[in-house]
């Protein structure tokens, strides 16, 4: 059994310090565990105290991570929320289960077999507190014995919670109305395991949204801390990535960027959005917003933590995020679309006290779709053969056999809201040091990315005499994961 002071170092509550253990009879199996999915909205990569924010404290995520396995090398299967979410939830790629863009797919959503409908039909009781977006509709998707959901993107402050069979206005600031549900359901009486699903509203900035999808600058907010975080760090600088704007060489290597930052750059778009929308450079005030934002997740998983009590032991967290976001890098703003490292790559904590050995750092490939069945492993379940990802109980134990060597990134261009980007169709693959982007709607657009010379995908080597042998490989295992993603074939 681990240290679990690691998770209780920051906590309010020192009594829950006291070590427990699993209850199991002699030769038995341990107790299936609680699970708590906690997914914060747009969280970079490197948005976190441990994972590299130069200034924001998150000492309860730190907590966390040191407490259990933080995966290095965690990605998006495809950097969007909607469909992402979905890849989560499912195990399956957005190619198999059809939510493969941002548009309201309400009823469609209704049909997704979940997760939490696995673990439902395993005895456990089922929650989810927040973001569904995978459509406006509010109500209840099946799987959930407890759901509060709000409509869409919902508000930060005050907002509509769909909860006790009907939609009302709560008042209050959104992250601490999810957290305080959090901890009335973890702290419920009850004689079979919970698993808890938070989607955080946080770090989604408050847009306004006109009724052709064009943005409403003068009704849009842009990023809200908590009232008792703003100015927390007014004045403080985030150190830009060398990658950070867009290069003359960057350009010249990416022809899809650049034809996307021309197009948002044109006399129309700028009379829809305006300046704030498009800011290239993403300014330090944003970045601060953004880091005030997350002092109140952090909270959120200080409290639930504190509250777990002896149930801790016995509790497998999973700590994430539905997709990254630029800094400026690449000429990016506050975007997520696009494959570069940024966008794609994934913070991912996972930690159980009674099951994992904590206090270490993970290498191996770990997918958005693999979040299914390692929870379903977990939780001794059944994992279905439609599920497409691969469970991550043995990467996180320490075993790495049957690791994947290479997956695929997907995205599926659709016009509104940024009618910019509604052409960058595309498939990515990573495989040892490579990145190998096809771009769908281009002829013989590709790009090339050595990530050990290259971390930040600077220089574009797709047509270069030396690696046209790296190109033939990358097509040829692009091809067969495609046919993977769409169900076609058996996983490898």
């Amino acid at each position: 059994m681990i240290d679990r002071r690691h998770f209780l170092s920051t906590s309010a509550s020192a009594g829950v310090l006291a070590a427990t253990g699993i209850s199991k009879a002699a030769g038995s199996r341990p107790s299936p565990p609680n699970i708590v999915v906690i997914v914060v909205d747009d969280m970079r990569f490197d948005e976190f105290g441990a994972g590299g924010h130069p200034y924001l404290e998150t000492p309860h995520i730190d907590a966390l991570a040191k407490s259990g396995v933080v995966f290095r090398n965690a990605y998006h299967t495809t950097p969007l929320c909607s469909p992402n979410r979905a890849c989560i939830l499912t195990g399956q790629y957005a190619s198999r289960h059809g939510i493969i863009d941002n548009t309201s797919r309400s009823h469609a959503s209704h049909q997704l077999r979940t997760f939490a409908r696995e673990l439902q039909r395993a005895g456990y009781e089922t929650a989810h507190l927040g973001k569904w977006h995978m459509g406006n509709d509010p109500t209840p998707r099946p799987g959930y014995d407890y759901w509060v959901s709000f409509p869409g993107q919902g508000e930060i402050e005050d907002p509509e919670l769909f909860e006790d069979g009907r939609l009302r206005k709560v008042d209050g600031y959104i992250t601490d109305l999810l957290t305080e549900r959090a901890i009335a359901f973890a702290a419920r009486p009850r004689r079979r395991p919970f698993m808890l699903y938070i989607g955080h509203k946080a770090i989604h900035p408050q847009i306004a949204q006109r009724d052709d999808g064009t943005v409403d600058v003068a009704s849009s907010r842009g990023f809200v801390p908590a009232p008792r975080h703003r100015g927390r760090y007014t004045g403080k600088a985030f150190k830009r990535r060398p990658n950070y704007g867009l290069s003359a060489a960057d350009r010249a290597g990416k022809p899809v960027l650049a034809a996307a930052l021309d197009a948002k750059h044109s006399a129309q778009v700028q009379k829809s959005f305006g300046a704030e929308v498009l800011d290239e450079q993403v300014a330090d005030a944003t970045i601060q917003s953004r880091a005030e934002m997350m002092l109140a997740v952090d909270e959120g998983v200080g409290r639930l933590v504190s509250a777990l009590g002896s149930q801790l032991d016995n509790t497998l967290f999973v700590f994430m995020s539905d997709n990254g976001s630029f800094f400026g890098e690449h000429g990016l703003s506050v975007e997520r679309r696009f494959p570069y490292e940024e966008s794609i790559k994934c913070p991912l904590i996972i930690a159980h006290p009674a099951g994992i050995p904590g206090g270490r750092s993970a290498d191996t490939f770990a997918l958005s779709v693999d979040i299914a069945p390692t929870l379903l492993e977990a939780a001794g379940a059944e994992i279905p053969d439609r599920i497409q990802g691969r469970s991550l109980m043995n990467a996180a134990r320490g075993n790495t056999t049957g690791s994947r060597d290479a997956f695929l990134v997907e995205y599926h261009g659709h016009e509104n809201p940024f009618p910019w980007i509604a052409n960058i169709d595309y498939r990515a693959v990573r495989f040892g040091r490579y990145k190998y982007i096809r771009w769908l709607r281009e002829d013989n657009a590709h790009e090339l990315y050595d990530l050990t010379a290259d971390p930040f995908e600077l220089r574009n080597i797709a047509d270069t005499a030396e690696q046209v042998p790296t190109i033939k490989r990358a097509r040829e295992l692009m091809a067969a994961l495609v046919l993977e993603s769409l169900g076609l074939s058996t996983r490898g």
